[in-house]
């Protein structure tokens, strides 16, 4: 095989594994995006998870009865849900994390936002300002507690783990192929 064609292997091999790596994550692990019963069930849940550039949020809910803001984090704060960076509103939302930073969601529904229907995502680093806009409880439980609009609450399970195997499958498969390509 010529050089030229091993270059091209190689670069295919690098996209197939930056794209596997990357981690779809259904917000909140829940069967919906909607009203917690407990406050602290988004602010608790990034906190499990290293976003990282290339992952996405899910944000399931009924179209009819919701929608998705991204919101600036003064009008995360304040709750003001007027000229959102972002709305969407097909009930199967999702949004792509291109870049490290902070990211602000919320409800689009009117009062939603003031009943802890919102979420903070830090890409890449910590924010100590996420915690800081991050509802606050005396009561701190383990396992959260919310409504559960399409059926039995689901089992805690990190949504990285799969990805991970599939990675480790995917890469090893690459190596075959590069090795292949060299002899």
């Amino acid at each position: 095989m010529g050089m030229m064609s091993l270059s091209s292997v190689m670069v295919l091999v690098m996209m197939l594994l930056v794209q596997v790596s990357s981690t779809q994550y259904k917000v909140g692990n829940l069967d919906a995006w909607g009203i917690p019963v407990d406050a602290k069930v988004y602010s608790k849940w990034p906190k499990s998870h290293s976003f990282k550039i290339g992952d996405s949020l899910l944000f399931l809910y009924p179209p009819s009865e919701d929608s998705m803001i991204q919101v600036t984090p003064s009008n995360f704060k304040s709750c003001n849900t007027k000229d959102p960076i972002l709305y969407m509103n097909d009930g199967n939302s999702l949004f792509n994390l291109t870049q490290n930073g902070t990211f602000y969601f919320t409800s689009g529904q009117p009062g939603h936002c003031l009943k802890y229907q919102k979420l903070i995502v830090s890409v890449g680093t910590y924010s100590a300002e996420a915690d800081a806009l991050s509802p606050s409880s005396s009561a701190d439980a383990d396992a959260p507690s919310y409504q559960n609009a399409f059926g039995s609450i689901p089992l805690s399970q990190k949504s990285s783990s799969s990805s991970l195997q599939f990675s480790t499958v995917v890469a090893s498969l690459a190596c075959a192929v590069v090795v292949g390509a060299i002899m």
